[in-house]
C-alpha cells in the first residue's frame, strides 16, 4: 500500500530541458512539443521547483510493461515536456516479491540508457507503509522509527484505497510524528530528499503533520498530498480541499483515469481488453478490485453519463477525464498511468481540452446522481 510520505529527490531544476535520444540515433538533442505543437506546461510547487502539470505514474513498469516498453513510454512522456515521474518502493503492481523495485530500477535505466540529466526529471517516490502482506519489504514492515526512516516512513492507520470510514480497530502502532519530522529534515539538510509531501491522506492527518512541523525548528513542511481524484471520486472536495487551500498545498491528484474505467473499455463488448489491468490481474490485486467494483450499478451508470458527455462534445472518454481533473484550482499535476504509447498520448493531448461551463454543469449534475462510486 502507499503510505503517507512521498517525496522528491534533491535535484536543481532548469526553466526548460533537453531530450536526449539513443546513443544510436542521430540528431541534436533538443526538447519537442507533441502534435498540437505545445509542450505540457510547468506549475511551480515551490519556489525553486518546478513540475509538469502531467505526471507519469510508473507502476506498471516491471510488471505489465516490460523493459523495452518502459523506455518506450519514458521516450514519450519525457519527448511530450513531461518532466514529473511518481514511483513507490513497492511499485510495480500487484505487488509481489519478485518484481519489487522494478519500476525505479527501471527509470535509473532508461535514464543511463538515454543520458537524461539527472537535473532534468522529478522523482517522487514513497516508501511502504505498515502491511501485513508485503513481509518482503523490512518484514512487513512494522514499525518504522528514525533509524529506517530514509529506507521508509509510517504514520497511523488512516482509511484508503476505498475505505470511507475511520475504524479505531485498525489503528496500527505508529511513529510519533515529530520523529518522522525531524529524520526527514535531516534528510533534506544533507540533501537525500528535497521536499516532502502526504499520500492517501486524511484533513486531520494533514493538519496534524502542518501543526507539528510548524513548532519544530527546521522542520520541512509538506507541500503536496497525493491523493485519488477523478470524475468517479471527489471526495478530496469534502474537507480535505479547504485545508490545501488554506494551507497553500497542491494535490498531487493520482488515478485521474479511475484506474481506466473512464475510457469506458471494462463496459464494452467481451467486457474489454485482455491485457486491460482489471482483466490481467482479476484476482489478484484486491486494492483495485475492491475500490473500483466493475459490477457497481452504480459506478456502470455514471460512466455511462460521463462518456455521453464526452461524445456530446466531440470528445474522447478520457480526454473529459484528465480536463476535468486539470481545471481544479488545487490540482498542481494529474499522477497518470500508461501502458501503451497511444494511451499515453492521448493523455498528453488532453492538455489542450477547455471545458466551458455548459459541460462542467453537466458533469456536475451527473455527480448529483451518482455521488462518488469510487471513494
Amino acid at each position: 500500500i502507499w503510505d503517507n510520505v512521498s517525496f522528491t529527490w534533491k535535484i536543481k531544476l532548469p526553466e526548460a530541458f533537453s531530450l536526449h535520444k539513443p546513443r544510436e540515433e542521430q540528431g541534436s538533442a533538443r526538447r519537442r512539443g507533441t502534435a498540437g505543437g505545445m509542450a505540457v506546461p510547468m506549475v511551480q510547487l515551490a519556489p525553486d521547483l518546478s513540475v509538469s502539470r502531467l505526471c507519469f505514474g510508473t507502476m506498471t513498469l516491471g510488471e505489465q510493461n516490460t523493459l523495452p516498453q518502459s523506455f518506450r513510454l519514458l521516450d514519450a512522456a519525457f519527448e511530450a515536456g513531461v518532466n514529473f515521474l511518481d514511483s513507490a518502493e513497492m511499485y510495480p503492481v500487484p505487488q509481489r516479491r519478485q518484481t519489487q523495485g522494478r519500476s525505479e530500477e527501471y527509470i535509473g535505466r532508461w535514464m543511463r540508457a538515454r543520458n537524461v540529466p539527472r537535473d532534468r526529471i522529478v522523482l517522487a517516490t514513497k516508501v511502504t507503509g505498515p502491511s501485513g502482506q508485503m513481509t518482503w519489504i523490512r518484514g512487513g514492515p512494522k514499525s518504522l522509527d528514525a533509524n529506517n526512516i530514509l529506507e521508509a516512513i509510517n504514520d497511523s492507520y488512516v482509511p484508503m484505497f476505498g475505505e470511507t470510514d475511520y475504524d479505531p480497530r485498525r489503528q496500527y502502532g505508529s511513529v510519533a510524528i515529530e520523529e518522522q519530522l525531524d529524520a526527514l529534515g535531516k534528510a533534506v539538510d544533507s540533501g537525500k530528499i528535497r521536499y516532502i509531501g502526504l499520500s492517501n491522506e486524511t484533513p486531520y492527518g494533514v493538519m496534524k503533520f502542518l501543526h507539528i512541523s510548524n513548532y519544530m525548528q527546521s522542520s520541512p513542511r509538506i507541500i503536496t498530498v497525493q491523493n485519488s481524484y477523478n470524475l468517479l471520486c471527489r471526495n478530496f472536495d469534502c474537507g480535505l480541499a479547504e485545508c490545501c487551500h488554506h494551507e497553500s498545498i497542491s494535490l498531487l491528484a493520482y488515478s485521474p483515469m479511475a484506474m481506466g474505467i473512464l475510457s469506458g473499455k471494462y463496459f464494452s463488448a467481451g467486457g474489454g481488453p485482455s491485457d486491460a489491468r482489471m482483466n490481467l490481474f482479476r484476482g489478484r490485486y484486491s486494492e483495485g478490485e475492491s475500490r473500483y467494483n466493475l459490477s457497481n450499478v452504480t459506478l456502470k451508470a455514471a460512466v455511462e453519463d460521463y462518456i455521453n458527455i464526452a461524445r456530446k462534445f466531440g470528445l474522447s472518454p478520457a480526454s473529459l477525464a484528465i480536463a476535468f481533473v486539470l481545471i481544479h484550482p488545487l490540482v498542481a499535476s494529474a499522477v497518470f498511468g500508461a501502458t501503451k504509447v497511444w494511451q499515453l498520448r492521448e493523455v498528453v493531448e488532453a492538455r489542450n481540452v477547455h471545458l466551458t461551463s455548459e459541460m462542467t454543469a453537466e458533469i456536475n449534475k451527473v455527480h448529483a446522481r451518482y455521488p462518488n462510486p469510487c471513494p
